[in-house]
């Protein structure tokens, strides 16, 4: 049983040691300082950063500050020293009015601590208020028939100060007939009352002047004076006596201006003037008397301005009933004003932490709100609420202030901007309330790294591409912003055949455009394997990759190549030889060729393009197998030329050529016999087409002869001429020039051509050629001198004509 209790005794010690931690805590955060009123500006209340722990310089970089509700700031905070110092005017009775004690009390906000401290200030009472009466001067009337001991209430003087400064005393000018009496009321207030203490005659001393001192506590003394006229009366046997001693009512805060409220009454059972009574107001502050109003003849009190209960609960007066003869009669009226639901609740945004991390944990403070309501009871209850879909909840913090916290982790990529609206509303009926709004800004940090849309991806580019082309542009979003959301390129280092990838490619840093370092040859590589990084710079830097793969696409830019028959190196004609007996179909050869592209750029057809005897052979297609066309016969020479065509079917297609030799018979020994006559031409038209030119050069020499000889003849004869002419000279006869052939003329004319056509396979057009042959110069070089000479000696003749020609 011992050991049960013994736990149970730790357990409520141990709550009872966290209770006077939280409650010393609680104490701990309330700053206390006292400060006089009236005190001038700067003055330094106390040592606010010592109070909270922190150095002077400390105080603005924790950013500590004070927050108030809508009062004028009376303390300012200096950085440099860390003090809490006056930073207005501080006048105690505004403050407080007569409480006992006067308390001024905010909060000091440290921001980076999110906490907030309450700073509770003293307000000492100085004694700058002398007491007051409401009138300086008095009248009482008093009856002469009033019998010795006969009280008559005085005017109350009022002083704002409390304490030893406040009201303490009265005193009246000595007086054989009167005595002042003053008595303590409920709320320890001073009412002094003027004592008749023998009997008056009006006959005597019709009238009485007196002076009434009220006096404060404090050293030095403060006072003011009343001067009492006490005016004697003819006889008047009744007093104004009210119905009740106090009248009490409650009026709700929210009556319009001239609401009658009530009405006193007072009796007077005398005759005539004496028992006609009037009504005024006897004791009421100067702050109540703008707000009623009294009827002197009926005593009906109304409302002379609107009623706040939040400014003042309840007001006490006194009215005073006067007949004709001067006799008088007093009552209290006590009016209680209700509250009513007529405020709003206020919402002030005390501090607000904006913009925040998206990664703050949950838990963290965004912002201070103050919420009050002036009323009271449920009127003045205040609830404060946020709609439940957002990552924030409201927590009640010290006094009326409430803490916005998130309770989860912020997405800036979902949302980067929170409106907040908080809905606060009374307890009232029917309940009032009121919205603000907070704009939460989230801040970014680099969570997320750049992403490509797909996985991988592929381009094709065709080969023979010029340097600098660009050839494929990749693309990486990063939900981030600003810095983090800034994305770069790059290509990781590899090589590709011994040599580094970044001498066939490159990429733009900012754009993610790739771009061709050289020309790409399909025959070297048909594809690239790149890794392309996508990093952004956020500190520190996240990036990505992804495989992009560049297929290199073929053109077709390579000939076919024939591999047989191969040319010989020796300058000799490669035979093949094709029996005489050969059957049509026979296999002569076969022509080989590859091409280095592929696809249908590698396709090859073979074609026969020429040969000397047509019909003879025929080509395979495909296969580029040379075969008999038809039977030899005996009439079919013994050399037989072919010429093949080897194409691929690429766009525009390539071709090339292969002359075959195919000698006819039916064994070696008979190839080697006819040799000579192979390497003699064999081509009968060429010997004819030979003999044309022979007689065509000599039929133009023979021209050509005929009119050298007609032009030397003439000029012989113009030199005879010219030697019969007088030596003195005369008119001298112009010789017309004759036209002639040039020289240019005359070699273009002797000059023979011969063509040869070479057809492609899928051309309508020939390409002829035209070139110059040698026995042309050969038949011309024994004129060549003579002309030359001649065509000098013809310059210098026209040379001479040209000078004679202005002589005449």
């Amino acid at each position: 049983m011992a050991a049960p209790t013994t736990a149970l005794h730790r357990r409520r010690l141990v709550l009872l040691c966290l209770f006077l931690g939280r409650l010393w805590k609680t104490k701990a955060s309330q700053i206390h300082f006292s400060v006089p009123e009236e005190i001038e500006i700067g003055y330094i209340v106390g040592n606010i950063s010592k109070d909270l722990g922190l150095e002077p310089r400390e105080l603005e970089e924790r950013g500590v500050r004070i927050v108030t509700r809508g009062r004028t700031q009376l303390f300012a905070l200096k950085a440099r020293s860390g003090s809490l110092v006056t930073a207005g005017r501080i006048d105690r009775e505004e403050l407080c009015a007569q409480r006992a004690r006067c308390l001024v009390n905010f909060k000091v906000l440290v921001e980076d601590r999110v906490q907030l401290y309450g700073i509770e200030i003293e307000v000492i009472d100085i004694n700058d208020n002398a007491p007051k009466f409401q009138a300086e001067n008095l009248v009482v009337k008093i009856n002469e028939i009033a019998a010795p001991g006969t009280r008559y209430p005085l005017p109350e003087a009022v002083d704002p100060d409390v304490g030893m400064n406040s009201l303490q005393s009265y005193q009246l000018s000595p007086n054989r007939h009167f005595s002042l009496d003053v008595h303590t009321g409920d709320r320890g207030t001073l009412s002094p009352e003027l004592v008749l203490e023998r009997t008056l005659d009006r006959e005597e001393e019709a009238t009485h002047r007196l002076v009434l001192i009220a006096s404060d506590g404090a050293d030095p003394r403060r006072s003011s004076t009343a001067h009492i006229l006490v005016t004697v009366l003819d006889t008047n046997d009744n007093a104004p006596v009210f119905a009740q001693q106090t009248y009490r009512m409650k009026v709700p805060e929210n009556v319009s201006p001239g609401t009658r409220l009530l009405t006193v009454r007072a009796s007077d059972p005398d005759e005539g003037v004496n028992g006609e009574v009037a009504y005024k107001f006897w004791k009421i502050s100067e702050k109540q008397s703008p707000l009623f109003q009294l009827n002197e003849n009926t005593g009906e009190i109304a409302t002379a301005k609107g009623l706040d209960y939040e400014e003042r609960a309840f007001y006490e007066m006194e009215i005073q009933a006067e007949d004709g003869g001067g006799l008088k009669g007093w009552t209290k009226v006590l009016i209680s004003v209700e509250d009513v639901n007529d405020n709003r609740p206020e919402v002030m945004v005390t501090s607000l932490f904006s913009p925040v991390l998206e990664n703050i944990l949950p838990g963290t403070v965004i912002a201070f709100l103050n919420v009050h309501d002036r009323d009271s009871g449920k009127n003045g209850q205040i609830v404060c609420y946020i709609n439940d879909n957002l990552p924030f909840r409201l927590e009640k913090s010290i006094d009326n202030y409430y803490r916005l916290v998130t309770w989860k982790y912020l997405d800036r990529e979902e949302i980067s901007v929170y409106n907040i609206t908080v809905m606060v509303s009374d307890l009232g009926a029917p309940p009032l309330s009121v919205e603000t709004y907070i704009t939460l800004l989230v801040a970014d940090i680099n969570d997320n790294p750049p992403t490509f849309p797909h996985a991988s991806y592929s381009a094709y580019i065709p080969e023979n591409n010029p340097k600098g082309a660009s050839l494929f542009s990749v693309t990486a979003h990063d939900p981030d912003s600003g810095n983090n959301a800034q994305v770069t390129y790059s290509l990781n280092q590899d090589t590709i055949q011994g040599t580094p990838l970044s001498s066939y490619v490159s990429i733009n840093s900012d754009t993610g455009m790739l771009y061709a370092l050289c020309t790409f040859d399909y025959e070297q590589f048909q594809d690239l394997q790149l890794l392309v990084t996508a990093s952004d710079s956020g500190n520190p830097p996240l990036c990505s990759n992804v495989s992009l793969s560049l297929f290199v696409l073929d053109q077709n830019d390579n000939a076919p190549e024939i591999l047989y028959p191969a040319h010989p190196t020796d300058g000799s004609t490669g035979v093949e030889l094709a029996p005489r007996s050969a059957e049509p179909g026979y296999l002569v050869t076969k022509v080989v060729a590859v091409d280095r592209d592929s696809g249908q750029n590698a396709w090859l057809s073979y074609r026969l393009l020429k040969a000397s005897e047509p019909g003879l052979f025929a080509v395979g297609l495909h296969t580029g197998e040379v075969r008999t066309a038809r039977a030899l016969l005996d009439r079919d020479a013994l050399k037989q030329s072919l010429v093949v065509a080897v194409q691929d079917h690429g766009q525009p297609p390539l071709s090339a050529t292969v002359t075959l030799t195919v000698a006819v018979a039916d064994s070696i020994p008979d190839v080697l016999a006819d040799l000579d006559s192979m390497k003699a031409p064999g081509d009968p038209d060429a010997s004819g087409l030979t003999l044309y030119l022979v007689v065509a050069v000599a039929a133009v020499s023979c021209v050509f002869l005929a009119f050298v000889i007609v032009l030397l003849a003439l000029r012989l004869r113009r030199w005879h001429a010219s030697r019969l002419l007088p030596a003195v000279g005369g008119d001298l006869v112009g010789v017309g020039a004759s036209p002639f052939v040039g020289v240019d003329g005359v070699q273009a004319f002797l000059k023979t051509y011969s063509h040869e056509v070479s057809l492609t396979a899928d051309s309508r057009e020939s390409h002829v050629i035209f070139p110059q042959p040698n026995y042309a110069d050969t038949l011309l070089s024994q004129e060549s001198c003579e002309i030359k000479d001649y065509l000098l000696k013809s310059t210098e003749f026209h040379e001479c004509k040209d000078e004679a020609a202005p002589v005449q």
